[in-house]
Order: C-alpha cells, then structure tokens, then sequence
C-alpha cells in the first residue's frame, strides 16, 4: 500500500485509476444502502463519495458489496484444480477464499499441501490456507500420509496460511494428547479452525483449547451453543450437508447477534458451483428466510474477513481492497461484474498454468488384488446397519440379525458397503451394511472418500464391486458406476485420486452424465450420489461410519 497516493487520491489532488459510478453501496459496516461512487488506486480503495477520473465505470444505479468471502472450502472437494475451481468462484461473486487442503494431504502429504499453494499462486483469487491439522483425523483408518508439528512447521511462516485447519479430534483435544497441542501451540497467535459434531459435553475444553471456528452445525440450538462459547460458527451450505435454513431460520426468530457468523460451503461439487455459485447462495436463502439483506451480505463478506483476521477486506471503505461485487439485484444476489484489486475479473477463463503436476501427486492409487470373497460379511450374530439422512452428512445406527440381513440384501433394502485401503496395498478393506441410499442394483464407487481417501465402494452384487474397484485402479481413481458386470460410466480423476486435470466444461458435463445415471440406478434424488456416498467414511462424524479397517461406532 502506498499511503502516500491513497491520501491523496482521496483528497482528489490525485486521479483515480478507476471510478466506479452511481452505485448503490451496501455499506456493512453501518447496515446501511449509501449512494455514491468509488475511488480507487493502485488495487485499493481512496476514497467513497463524489469522484470523477478517465477511467469511469457507470454502474447505473446496481448495488455494490464487498467480494464475498468463501469462509471453509475444500477446493479438491470440487474435482477441479485451484485456477479452474477458482475462475467458477470468481463467476459468482467470491473473491476471497479459505481452504483446509486436508484432502489431497491424507493423500500424498506436505508435497500435496504444497502443490495446492505452488498451484493457485498468481490467480486472480485471495487464495488462503488452514493448513491441515489432522492426518489422519484419526488412527481408525490408513491414509496415505501422517502429518505432525514437525511436518507442519515449514508452512507456519507461508504469507497465506492463516492457521491452523479444522481440528477433527476433539477427544485428543479434550485429553490433552502431546500430538494435538503440539499442532495447537504451534499456530498460536493464528486462526484455530474447529470440527466439533454436535453440542456435547467436550464443547467447553474443546473451546478452552482456543478453537476459535466450528462448520459442524446442523441445527440452530448448536449453532447458538458453539456462539456461546466463543466460536464463531461458519453456516455451510454444501452439496452434501446443507444446514443454512435451520440456523437462519432459528437467527430470526430468536434476533441473535450476527457478529459470530459467516458462510461457508465446506464441500461443494464443481458441477453445484458451475450452476449456482456458492456465497450468493447464501445470501439469497438467509434473505428469503427473513434476515435482513445487509446483515447478509455482511456474513458473507466483514464477518468472514474479522473471524480470519484478514483486516482489509470485507467492506467498502478508504483503505480497504478494492474486491468488489455488483449486482444487479439485490435479494437475488445477481452478479453483474466482479472485481479484485480494482481490476474486472468478470469472465475470465481459468487461469493458465504450463507447470507439469509433480509425479507424488499421480499415480496414488495401490490396491493390492481381491479375493473372490472379499465383500463377504464378517460372520457375526448381528450386523450394524449404516443409516442415511437425507441432505445431512451424518448417519444413524441399526442393528439387524444374520438371517434379516440375507433377507434385505436380496430384496435390495440394504446393500453392501465395504472400504479398500488404496495407498500403499495393505490389503485393509472394511465391509458392512448400508441403508437409504437408495441404489436399487450395481455398484458406485469412488476414491473421494474423507478424510483419508481410500476407495469406498457400495452395491447390490459382489461382482459389480469388484469391477468397480478394478476400474478406479486402472484409471487411479475418480468415480465409476457398474451394472450387470460393464462399467456404465466413469469420470477419471487422476490428480491425488481426487481432483480431474480437464477443463470446467468436460468435468461438468461428465459429472451431470453420472448422476443422471446414478438416479437412473435408484439412488436417493434428496442427496448428491457421490458427495454422500464420501462422508460414510469419516470416523469423526456421528453415528456410524466404515472404514478400511471396519465399521466405526463414533461415539
């Protein structure tokens, strides 16, 4: 920042590089509508009020806000790489996004944490980091990689690392584990992100710890327990989880104070994106649900800027960013043109990037070969069913007899879940039982499969099993349905098992193809195929889960 030139550019005695006209700004920093123009110099804002320059953008009356702040993403939840992630984000709105790459780190490690910042270097994107705090989130699984203090430190003095990434073990912070509060002194002073399902009992010490953030709300009781306290809870609208009309609904009818609040998408498929965006999401259903339009736009924007200590960004005022949204509606939250640092980045094609992929992010799926009875159940009296719920990421467990089992599985009311190690072909491999999903024959499997990412694999015959898991070996992973012994269909994602290295319009048009076939194969239109089928593997999330290593009880 020259202060030098912003001073006197707002005094006028300089000319602006950018004028932007006659808008209606939603000032939220007051609650308030203002008309007027904006002044800005060198990426900054000068100046708010009456200005004239050369270079003059008429906004015609169309409101302005603050670029919206995504507060918790995974970009490799998107199967994009970050310049194509980005360009989608940008398309709508956000301009300033915090991510945990958690995902491709239980993959291939610190190299995966930095390949995902070498990557979005240069974008034209207020790319900031967690970095990633539990890999494995815990020692229920095998992941491909193990994170410690010492593995972290390098990152600590990165200029876009903000702290330390959601912290999933909640019972290692509660007992004070050497490992975890090694990670937690280690970021002191920065942002300590939260994941804490529920508000139960180990909210207090969990907040003593100094966890300053939680996304894990599903409900607004909790969200307003983890309020209380001193956490500032991120309200998530995902593809997965979708938790924003609960909590906001719960904010009108009980006038909570907002200050505590942001949005965030945690996990959102590119395809999602492409269509709707993400924030302006948000702000949309937050007003449509009775808040308040500014107050909205501030959760997306000043909110989210003060939780992550990122003191320039978020309003519209001298000596902020120039990031900025126009709109042309203000309760629909239509983007008219997008800038970041004062430049209009609106359209612009993902971001080129010439370097090859580093060979430790490829070629990460090892499987070692199945025996012809691998999906076979453990013999036991009694199996515990995995339960789906609907639009939420959590399960519910039951408990059916041997001889129910056989029964369900023929008449397809339950099928077969079973989870394959794929890191280093240990041979682990986890098998149970799954209910409301919905698939009626076949299998769907995928390498996307939190936190660690082995392969997860669901269907009504052991043979399409197989098939499936044969297929993400041969292409190293991605997603692939199969029905009657043929692979219907499969989307590559070669990049960490996670993420495609095509451009946005052939991931899109591939994913929309394999949920339309998913959907043809029964499976429940009330949740994202795939984006559901991932979280049965995260042993930190209540009831019941199934790893490489068996099904999990959480609690």
């Amino acid at each position: 920042m020259d202060r030098r030139k912003l001073i006197d550019t707002a005094q006028g005695k300089l000319e602006p590089d950018l004028v932007l006209k006659n808008g209606r700004i939603i000032q939220v920093l007051t609650g308030e509508i203002l008309e007027g123009d904006i002044a800005v110099k060198d990426g900054w804002i000068a100046g708010v009020g009456r200005y004239d320059g050369p270079h003059a953008a008429d906004l015609d009356g169309r409101y302005v806000s603050p670029g919206f702040i995504n507060a918790h993403c995974h970009v490799e939840s998107s199967m994009a790489l970050p310049e194509v992630y980005c360009a989608e984000e940008l398309r709508y709105g956000v301009t300033t996004l915090i991510t945990d790459p958690h995902e491709i780190a239980n993959v291939a490690g610190a190299a995966g944490i930095a390949f995902m910042l070498d990557r979005s270097e240069g974008l034209p994107m207020r790319y900031y980091v967690q970095a990633p705090s539990c890999v494995p989130c815990t020692a229920l699984e095998h992941a491909g990689s193990v994170l410690t203090a010492e593995s972290l430190a390098p990152f600590l003095a990165h200029p876009r690392v903000t702290g330390l990434g959601e912290m999933m073990d909640f019972h290692g912070v509660a007992d004070g584990a050497p490992g975890v509060l090694e990670k937690l002194d280690l970021f002191s002073g920065k942002v300590l992100d939260g994941h804490l399902p529920a508000a139960q009992p180990l909210l207090q010490p969990y907040a003593a710890a100094g966890i300053r953030t939680d996304h894990e709300s599903v409900a607004f009781e909790e969200a307003r327990a983890k309020l209380r306290a001193g956490l500032s809870v991120l309200i998530r609208q995902g593809s997965g989880s979708k938790n924003l009309d609960a909590i906001a609904a719960g904010i009108v009818r009980e006038g909570l104070d907002t200050s505590g609040l942001a949005f965030c998408t945690d996990d959102k498929h590119l395809l999602d994106i492409h269509r709707e965006g993400t924030i302006r999401c948000c702000i949309e259903r937050a007003i449509a649900l009775g808040l308040p339009p500014v107050t909205a736009y501030r959760l997306a924007t000043l909110n989210a800027a003060r939780i992550y200590r990122l003191w320039d960004l978020g309003a519209i005022a001298p000596g902020f960013r120039a990031d900025l949204v126009v709109l042309d509606s203000l309760e629909q939250a239509r983007v008219h043109s997008v800038y970041q640092n004062g430049k209009n980045v609106s359209g612009l094609p993902a971001h080129p990037h010439r370097q090859p992929i580093p060979p430790e992010i490829l070629h990460s799926v090892h499987i070692r070969p199945l025996a012809k009875e691998a999906f076979r159940l453990p013999g036991q009296e009694t199996y515990p069913v995995i339960n789906m719920v609907p639009n939420q990421i959590i399960t519910r467990k039951t408990l059916v007899s041997a001889a129910e089992a056989e029964r369900l599985l023929r008449e397809k009311e339950l099928l077969k879940i079973a989870v394959v190690e794929r890191h280093h072909a240990t041979g682990c491999m986890g098998v149970g039982l799954l209910a409301r999903y919905g698939l009626r024959d076949g299998a769907i499997a995928t390498t996307v499969a939190h936190d660690s990412h082995n392969l997860i694999v669901v269907g009504g015959s052991d043979r399409d099993m197989h098939i499936a898991v044969q297929e993400l070996q041969r292409v190293q992973g991605g997603f692939t349905l199969v029905r009657g012994g043929q692979v219907l269909a499969t989307l590559p994602l070669p990049v960490a098992g996670l993420m495609s290295d095509k451009p946005c319009a052939e991931i899109t048009a591939k994913l929309q193809a394999l949920t339309g076939l998913a959907r043809e194969m029964g499976v429940d239109p009330s949740m994202d195929p795939f984006i559901a089928l991932s979280f049965l593997a995260l042993p930190v999330l209540p009831e019941i889960r199934i790893t490489d290593l068996g099904v999990v009880e959480v609690a």
